[in-house]
Order: structure tokens, then C-alpha cells, then sequence
């Protein structure tokens, strides 16, 4: 069994669709290890996306990410980097297949509803960031 991260964004929180995204993720087979609901602050999202730092939409990403709760999640599955991130479609909700999560919950490439990590070494830095005990 792998773990990866997976948050909920905050469009899809405001939206209300928290419930039907863990009713996709566990029927896809995957266990809720842990799970919380934050407010990121500007430093949490700023950290988190510190890879994105000096990217263009970086400034635009943290607001995003601070306007409303996020749900945070450590899943369990068997080859769960690659499994979550196939349930939650291309980024852009406009090119993710039919039945994924961003192609029924999301809204463009901005917002759309929720992350993955993207490798399992990523997984367990992501992870860590919001789960580690303090």
C-alpha cells in the first residue's frame, strides 16, 4: 500500500462538493488515513506552493488557496500517486475524461477542485507538510 495527498480546493469546498469527492475517492477503493479541514494562511499556501514561487500565477495561486477552506487528505491504495491522480483528471477540467473529478467538479485549470501529488517522493514531503506532528 502507497500513500499520497489530497486536497480538496477551495472552489470545490465553497461549491459544497466536499462529501461527493470522498464518496468518488472511497468508492474508487482508496482509505481515508487522515483528514482535516484548513484555512490556509498566506505562509501554509506559500510554503506549500514554494515550487511555484517563481512562476507568474504564483500570487494569484496563494490567494486562491488562502479565499476558503481547503479538506486535506492522506489516502491509502495500492499505487496511490498514480491511482488518485487518473480518478482526478487532467488539470484542465476541460480536457480531463469524462466520469474524473476535475471533469465533474472543476471549472478551468485554475480551479479545478482538487490536487495530487505527483510522485511518491512528493507524496511523502506533501504529506508531511500537513500531517507531521508539531
Amino acid at each position: 500500500m502507497n500513500n499520497t495527498l489530497a486536497l480538496i480546493k477551495p472552489d470545490a469546498m465553497q461549491k459544497g462538493f466536499k462529501d461527493k469527492i470522498r464518496k468518488d475517492i472511497m468508492e474508487n477503493g482508496f482509505v481515508i488515513v487522515e483528514e482535516k479541514t484548513l484555512n490556509l494562511s498566506i505562509e501554509q499556501a506559500e510554503g506549500f506552493y514554494a515550487i511555484h514561487k517563481d512562476k507568474p500565477f504564483f500570487g494569484e495561486l496563494v490567494e486562491f488557496m488562502t479565499s476558503n477552506e481547503t479538506h486535506i487528505m492522506k489516502l491509502e491504495k495500492e499505487n496511490a500517486v498514480v491511482e488518485w491522480r487518473d480518478l482526478m483528471g487532467a488539470t484542465n477540467p476541460a480536457e480531463a475524461e469524462s466520469g474524473t473529478i476535475r471533469a465533474k467538479y472543476g471549472t478551468d485549470i485554475s480551479m479545478n477542485a482538487t490536487h495530487g501529488s505527483d510522485s511518491n517522493e512528493n507524496a511523502e514531503i506533501e504529506i508531511n507538510f500537513f500531517f507531521k506532528d508539531l
